[in-house]
C-alpha cells in the first residue's frame, strides 16, 4: 500500500511538472477604435516572453476611409511575423471597422521593439493618426 501511495504522488508530480514546461506565455492584444479615440491617440504596451510564445495584435482598422496600419520592428531580431489576416466588422453596417491582426513568433532572446503606425499610405495622406509600440523582452 505503502508503494502504490508513493508512485501516485510521483506520477501526480510528474503531470504537474509536464504542464508547467508547456505552459505558454502568450500575448493576446485587442484595441478598439474608441480606446484610440479616448486614449493621446497613442498607446503602448512591454511584455515579457519566452521563445516560443507568440503575441497576437488586433488593431481596430477602417480600409474604407484609406487608412491602414504599417510597422516596423528595431532592436535585436528577436521576433518575426508569423501571419496577417484582416477581419471583417460585424454584421451589414456599411463604413463599419474591422480589424487588422498579427501574429508574431518569439524565435529567439533579445528585446525587439515594434512601432504601429495608422496612416493613409498615399502621399498628402494622414500620417500617424494613431500609433501603438510594443517593446517585447524574450527570455
Amino acid at each position: 500500500m505503502k508503494q502504490r501511495t508513493i508512485l501516485i504522488l510521483l506520477l501526480l508530480l510528474s503531470t504537474i511538472f509536464m504542464q508547467s514546461c508547456i505552459t505558454s506565455h502568450d500575448i493576446h492584444v485587442e484595441i478598439s477604435c474608441d480606446e484610440f479615440t479616448e486614449n493621446p491617440k497613442s498607446m503602448q504596451n512591454d511584455f515579457q516572453i519566452e521563445v516560443g510564445d507568440k503575441v497576437y495584435i488586433e488593431l481596430c482598422s477602417n480600409p474604407s476611409t484609406g487608412f491602414k496600419w504599417n510597422y516596423d520592428m528595431s532592436g535585436d531580431s528577436a521576433l518575426k511575423e508569423e501571419g496577417y489576416d484582416f477581419e471583417e466588422p460585424d454584421g451589414d453596417v456599411v463604413g463599419a471597422s474591422g480589424k487588422e491582426v498579427w501574429t508574431f513568433e518569439a524565435i529567439e532572446k533579445g528585446t525587439t521593439v515594434i512601432n504601429m503606425e495608422y496612416s493613409q499610405p498615399w502621399q498628402g495622406g494622414i500620417k500617424g493618426e494613431w500609433t501603438y509600440r510594443i517593446n517585447v523582452v524574450v527570455d
